[in-house]
């Protein structure tokens, strides 16, 4: 298990690029993040993106979901590990159980919607501890992060309808330790 340091690996600020397309890849490298997630590609070329992650010393968050030509099981995973993938973001918690078994930081995605998806969410992780969780929509209350910081022990990232700095600022105050956003104007921003 990661600890709380895991975030060190991703961020040295509040936000965390995440990538849909090879330009806006290119740009991210270019970021003062350490972490980069990637939200777009296929088998043929993480490799390549893979490469120039590490030439520019970036840690690339493979969003299991999102990339093609992988499958979800764990012979997926194990392949994703020998490929030299070290991180990963999913919905599924039986998979990101099979990436922690390959040694990979594993952050899992939570959609919530309601205090129900909330409960949901927690129960989930009664069988398994992530080494973050990214909560959607990025809106989310100040309560309910307390409710998973506290019942999970992990850091709480957000993403999604993350549209302005304003937005970022609320999210921190609301108990988010970093938040994953596309929009490249907010990727060099400070707190």
């Amino acid at each position: 298990m990661i600890p709380q340091g895991v975030l060190k690996l991703l961020c040295n600020g509040p936000v965390i690029p995440a990538v849909r397309n090879p330009d806006d890849f290119r740009l991210a490298m270019d970021s003062p993040s350490p972490g980069v997630i990637l939200l777009f590609g296929d088998i043929n070329t993480l490799p390549g993106l893979l490469e120039q992650a590490k030439q520019h010393k970036k840690r690339l968050v493979i969003h299991l979901d999102l990339v093609e030509g992988i499958g979800r099981d764990k012979a997926g995973i194990k392949f994703l590990g020998r490929m030299g993938v070290t991180a990963l973001i999913t919905t599924k918690s039986h998979l990101a159980k099979i990436a922690r078994e390959e040694s990979m930081i594993v952050i899992q995605r939570l959609f919530l919607m309601d205090s129900e998806a909330l409960k949901s969410g927690v129960q989930l992780l009664r069988g398994f501890k992530p080494d973050a969780l990214e909560v959607l929509p990025g809106s989310i209350p100040a309560a309910a992060v307390q409710e998973l910081s506290r019942t999970t022990g992990v850091p709480i990232l957000a993403g999604g309808l993350m549209t302005t700095p304003a937005d970022i600022q609320q999210a921190i105050a609301n108990g988010i330790c970093a938040v994953s956003t596309s929009r490249r104007e907010l990727w060099t921003i400070t707190i």
